[in-house]
């Protein structure tokens, strides 16, 4: 069988998608006329008839490859069989690019023309095309007579393209195989696909031994990866390891670099940078460990409990409140009540915010179909984000994913049956799966999300259903696998699965009471550890008026009287966590009044705030870095073992002092009782909002 290659890519797109595509769609994609694809899809009905498939056209709706499922996976195997004589120019310039980048020396022309089985002036048109790609990097091509061609610019520029072409044309489901047992057996196979040969510049037999020296520093990070970000970080690992090896060193600046040393990313980065030289037996340089470290600071997060008791400033969710305030004036809807929205905003934007500052871009597969399903939504956040952030840019594949977070808020349903989303994007792309569920299946709620990684040995008896965006194997459990953006097909096979759970459940309605129960006693226990978090704050609140001295020595005495209140044991041990989280930035509230201490430690029994109202203004550090005056010093103290309940609570008291003007205000200049009856009044309604979602 013969195809061309323009054939073969119409093919393979067809195979990939069960829904109905217009002509205008794959004309789109290949870059031709709609002419051209109605000829194309002609002259390839003959190749289908062999393999007993057809094409189901429908006018007005598209056109759909039908046919058994095992003669799709005859004619998909056949395709990849196939020799590829002839590349598209888009194929070409990818493989010119991934010569480039295993090249140690210039490459000939001519020894890329008999690879590619083209004229040497075609791979010269090839170059000229991959000017403009390597300069977006900051690199650029070396082209002189009789020298041939080299790729040249800085190692970190090198390796920022090898991921993005990595992340662009090879598909997550390849990543996770890839890193799993299911590939690691052929290891040493030829590479047969495009994907399979950009996945070539990472050794493969590094991945395995990466992950294992991974998973040993796991337990340190403050929080869970998302599976697109470990996927990234384990990239670049195997990158770097491999690139130090070949005397490719990397760059850091060196002020940047004394920057990050203080952080909690560049500890853990150093441990792990030990067990990397032993395991492979190089030396690891500080500038890597500093990649390595940016790497983890702008990873994506997963884990929501403590985000903003836990941050070192709450600029970030200053920003998420102005972001929910600006989207609910353009929508006319109140989002600012939802407090659900507003931690997946704070742990979405903080390594967000660190990637736009950096400039490490990042990959959003799904970001033409948002901007098609949420077009109204999607241009409200990018004016609100453009706004919000000022001078750095913001690239819409991060207005995308905030507006998964928005998209989530708005069809948000506290009734249903409860579903558990596996996914490997982040919190986005489970957030917009659980967001396209409700509305096919109003009666499902999402109440978690988690990743790959994190899946195997889960709890899951809490959940109704578990469905996943990959294929698990089998040891894994029952799921259901379906595309992020839910094809009908899918959503059908959903409401079966849940129609036959539902006549199971009225089967099993016998079952021994005690047995049925548990969960509700664990949830009751739960609600007794919020509510005692809550009272010990409302009974240990003050705010006292307190004449002018430096913050440190209020400080010091605050910690005293609690010492001897029996709040804390060892004062001195609060004091020096209190100076270590001032190290790291401005504690200062920007655009009030208020400065916010907060610190977790063995020394704190139980939780506190606590409020002091200066007589004269004092000169303090905000958290923007500028000087700012305050009249207010605000000292919040959980235990460094606080549950996941108290964390719950403590973190929404923090962001109470990034709220709306009216709460800032009175928190600013309200007396003791106000400011009583406020925190009160949002404790409550915290309270009662996680009893609510906990009966259901």
């Amino acid at each position: 069988m013969y195809v061309s290659a323009r054939e073969r890519k119409l093919l393979e797109r067809l195979l990939a998608d069960d829904r109905d595509v217009t002509v205008g769609e794959l004309a789109e994609e290949l870059n031709v006329s709609a002419r051209t694809v109605h000829r194309d899809l002609q002259g390839l009905e003959s190749v289908l008839r062999r393999y007993g498939l057809g094409l189901a056209k429908k006018a007005g709706v598209g056109i759909r490859l039908v046919g058994a499922e095992e003669n799709k996976q005859a004619l998909a195997a056949e395709l990849l069989r196939l020799s590829h004589h002839e590349y598209t120019p888009e194929e070409r310039q990818l493989m010119i690019l991934i010569a480039l980048l295993e090249a140690t020396e210039p490459v000939k022309l001519v020894s890329l023309a008999h690879d590619l089985n083209v004229t040497v002036a075609t791979v010269s048109l090839d170059l000229d095309k991959l000017e403009q790609t390597v300069e977006a990097y900051g690199l650029s091509l070396i082209r002189k007579r009789g020298y041939g061609v080299e790729l040249a610019g800085s190692e970190s520029a090198k390796r920022r393209l090898i991921s993005d072409l990595l992340f662009r044309h090879v598909d997550e489901h390849e990543f996770l195989a890839l890193m799993k047992e299911t590939i690691q057996k052929r290891a040493d196979d030829p590479f047969d696909t495009m994907a399979e040969k950009l996945l070539g510049l990472v050794d493969r037999k590094k991945l395995t031994v990466i992950e294992k020296q991974i998973e040993q520093v796991k337990e340190k990070l403050p929080f869970t990866m998302a599976d697109s970000s470990y996927i990234a970080f384990v990239v670049h690992l195997a990158l770097a390891i491999e690139r130090i090896k070949r005397g490719e060193a990397i760059h850091f600046d060196q002020q940047d670099l004394q920057a990050i040393q203080a952080t909690k990313e560049y500890e853990i980065a150093g441990v792990l940078a030990e067990s990397l030289e032993r395991a492979f037996g190089v030396d690891i340089p500080k500038e890597e460990i500093g990649y390595m470290t940016m790497h983890l600071m702008g990873a994506k997060w997963r884990s929501r409990q403590g985000a903003v008791m836990e941050e070192p400033s709450l600029v970030v969710g200053m920003k998420a409140q102005q972001l929910i305030r600006f989207v609910s004036r353009e929508l006319g809807v109140d989002l600012s009540v939802d407090c659900t929205l507003y931690e997946d905003l704070v742990v979405h934007l903080k390594p967000a915010l660190y990637r736009l500052e950096h400039g490490m871009g990042i990959a959003n597969p799904l970001l033409d179909q948002i901007k098609q399903d949420y077009a109204e939504l999607f241009v409200i956040v990018a004016d609100g984000a453009r706004q919000l952030f000022g001078d750095i840019p913001v690239p819409d594949e991060e207005i995308g994913y905030l507006v998964l977070h928005f998209a989530a808020a708005l069809m948000r349903e506290k009734k249903g049956w409860k579903v558990l989303v596996i996914c490997s994007s982040g919190l986005g792309t489970a957030k917009m799966l659980a967001t396209r569920l409700k509305k096919e299946i109003p009666d499902i709620v999402s109440l978690e999300q988690a990743s790959v990684f994190e899946w195997k040995g889960k709890d899951v008896s809490g959940y109704d259903l578990v469905i996943s965006t990959v294929p698990l194997p089998e040891e894994y459990g029952p799921h259901i696998v379906v595309s992020p953006m839910l094809t009908e097909e899918e959503a059908r096979k959903i409401r079966e699965c849940l129609e036959r759970k539902s006549a199971a459940e009225k089967r099993m309605e016998k079952e021994p009471m005690a047995r049925r129960n548990r969960p509700a006693l664990d949830t009751m226990k739960a609600v007794r550890r919020i509510s005692e978090t809550i009272i010990h704050i409302l009974d240990g609140f003050s705010l006292e008026v307190v004449k002018v001295r430096s913050v440190h020595e209020l400080l010091a005495d605050a910690c005293r009287r609690l010492e001897r209140n029996g709040v804390i044991v060892d004062a001195d041990v609060v004091l020096e966590e209190l100076r270590r989280r001032e190290s790291l930035g401005g504690l200062g509230v920007p655009g009030t009044r208020l400065a916010l201490y907060h610190a977790r430690s063995f020394a704190v029994l139980r939780p506190s705030l606590t409020m002091y109202r200066l007589d004269a203004p004092q000169t303090a550090a905000g958290m923007d870095g500028k000087p700012m005056d305050i009249n207010t010093v605000v000292l919040l103290l959980g235990p460094a073992d606080a549950d996941e309940e108290m964390l719950a609570v403590l973190s929404h008291i923090s962001s109470l002092f990034v709220k709306d003007e009216q709460t800032l205000a009175i928190l600013t200049h309200g007396d003791e009782e106000q400011v009583h009856l406020l925190i009160s009044a949002h404790l409550e309604q915290f309270f009662d909002d996680y009893w609510t979602l906990a009966k259901e």
